[in-house]
């Protein structure tokens, strides 16, 4: 298994999102003010879906593109890898 160039941001987001939720999770549990909740809340979506998008350019941009100039032959199943993968765009 390679690591791409853009898994450690990936990572760094996704702790960041982690801590996010937990303080989330206190907000909650505090009662505070559901505005400023929601405001986190959107915040975490937000960045899950960067690091999803990102992870999804690298896959296309490095991998299926590897795939399909190393064994052209495997062309099919890059395509219909390269459809899946898109649907999480």
């Amino acid at each position: 298994m390679t690591t791409h160039t853009s898994h450690p941001e990936i990572v760094k987001r996704l702790k960041r999102a982690e801590g996010h939720i937990r303080s989330i999770i206190t907000m909650l549990e505090g009662g505070r003010n559901c505005l400023d909740i929601a405001q986190q809340l959107q915040a975490v979506e937000s960045a899950v879906a960067n690091a999803k998008k990102t992870l999804v350019h690298d896959h296309i941009d490095h991998c299926l593109e590897r795939a399909v100039r190393s064994d052209p032959q495997n062309a099919d199943e890059t395509i219909r890898e390269f459809k899946a993968i898109t649907k999480y765009l």
